[in-house]
């Protein structure tokens, strides 16, 4: 009889324990409160994912229940088996005189893995990867805004500066909350990896393919790609948690997976990461809202709260986010979606507008021939190696990432670091100005930032 895994796992991939306990029928009962102890104990372990005692449906003398424990990775599991309050628990499960237990242990790792096209948050490892897809979504919108923001004449395109710089700045404090939310939940944020600067065109992560974020200067193209990444989700849409139609549907399935995770597990189970990593204080001039630090279940509803109203609006049926507007506090701000319909008709939305009577106030000056021309989507590799444009291109790319790196450090465990983003941040505004001022070799547009991950070795 083996009572438990002896031997090392000896990976650091996920595994799954899947182990046959059989005890006489008239024992059963007793047995299923003796496990869940023993679960209970196994449960509160580092990288402890989620497991199941399953009962066969028919019956006789004997009952052989399997028992199946998904942990994040064998190195976990390994530690696990040998820490002494589960191995003691363990042991008393043995050695209950009313029990009668033979048990076959095993680990393996996942092979095949088939999910509902909707990717539905089941586990407590689903949502930690949601919530870092949640961090390489709000980082998608960062670069195009960017590209716009700086391609804009500040002195004859004022309001439309005003517009796009408030959406950025939300933008990155979405960033800080997605952060904040993976923290609360034991994961890690990761923002200094390829994964957040793919080639452009590309689509937002894990969205519809069909819409390809793209790199262009501020214009009708880029208020209608704008309009379309901040799309609210139509009344009545189902949350989804993978290729999903809408942001706003994307973080309902975030929201439902929080929901039903603290219904089955409980809110301590859920919420285990370590309080000091999280950033309270973030904003940056020109947004409005708050980073919200996150420990539990109505502090997690607050943060996607302000995510997603900042975003479609405080509900799918209304154009206002809940703030004030940050350059006219005597005007109740719109989300962003209906900022850039804003600049798309030239004009406000006032008291009584709704979605579908658009902007009816007062004009808004938009002159599309005072911005720069940058070629859309540009890439180091359309100029030769050592050309000004390319040299100073590559330069931006590496303050880009150290940006980046910065990012993952504060939100890491060493909140303080945040102070030294904003030096990076004007270095990074500084460097795209400067391209975006510069012809291409041709004379047809200027040059832009291009956004290409560039690993920590080669950034000197």
């Amino acid at each position: 009889m083996s009572q438990s895994l002896e031997s090392s796992t000896g990976t650091s991939e996920p595994v799954v324990v899947i182990k046959n306990y059989t005890v006489p029928a008239d024992e059963a009962e007793h047995f299923v409160d003796v496990y869940r102890e023993n679960a209970r104990i196994m449960s509160a372990q580092p990288g402890f994912v989620r497991s199941r005692l399953h009962r066969p449906l028919a019956g006789g003398p004997d009952v052989r229940f399997v028992h199946i424990a998904e942990w994040s990775s064998g190195t976990d599991l390994d530690r696990a088996v040998v820490n002494t309050e589960w191995r003691a628990s363990l042991q008393r499960m043995f050695d209950d005189p009313g029990l009668h237990i033979t048990s076959e242990p095993a680990s393996y790792r996942v092979v095949v893995e088939l999910r509902p096209s909707g990717g539905a948050i089941e586990t407590v490892e689903d949502l930690r990867r949601h919530l870092q897809w949640a961090i390489e979504l709000e980082h998608a919108t960062i670069p195009p805004y960017l590209c716009a923001l700086y391609s804009l004449d500040p002195g004859r395109n004022a309001e439309a500066v005003q517009v796009v710089g408030s959406v950025l700045a939300e933008e990155m404090l979405h960033l800080a909350l997605a952060a904040n939310l993976l923290n609360a939940v034991g994961g890690e944020p990761r923002l200094d990896t390829p994964e957040l600067l793919p080639p452009y065109p590309h689509p937002l992560p894990h969205g519809d393919r069909s819409l390809q974020v793209q790199l262009v200067p501020f214009g009708p193209e880029a208020l209608e790609l704008f309009s379309r990444i901040e799309q609210p989700a139509p009344v009545g849409a189902p949350p989804e948690a993978n290729e999903y139609e809408t942001i706003g549907q994307f973080y309902a399935a975030i929201e439902a997976g929080i929901r039903r995770l603290c219904d089955e597990l409980g809110e301590d189970a859920v919420f285990t990461g370590d309080p000091a990593r999280q950033v309270g204080e973030f904003h940056l001039r020109g947004g409005g809202g708050a980073v919200i630090p996150v420990h539990d279940l109505q502090s997690a509803l607050a943060a996607l709260t302000e995510i997603t109203e900042q975003g479609e609006g405080a509900a799918r049926t209304d154009v206002w986010d809940g703030d004030r507007d940050v350059f006219h506090p005597e005007r109740d701000e719109v989300a962003h979606y209906y900022r850039f319909q804003e600049l798309k008709h030239g004009r406000r939305y006032q008291t009584g507008d709704t979605p579908q009577s658009g902007p009816t106030g007062e004009p808004i000056v938009v002159d599309f021939d005072a911005v720069m021309p940058m070629r859309p989507n540009p890439r180091t590799t359309d100029h030769p190696e050592g050309s000004e444009i390319r040299v100073a291109q590559e330069r931006f790319n590496v303050t880009y990432c150290l940006l980046l790196q910065q990012l993952e450090e504060a939100f890491n465990g060493e909140p303080a670091r945040l102070g030294a983003t904003v030096g990076t941040m004007y270095q990074v505004k500084a460097q795209a100005q400067a391209l975006m001022a510069t012809p291409l070799e041709d004379g047809t547009a200027t040059a832009g930032p291009t956004f290409e991950y560039v690993p920590p070795s080669r950034r000197t």
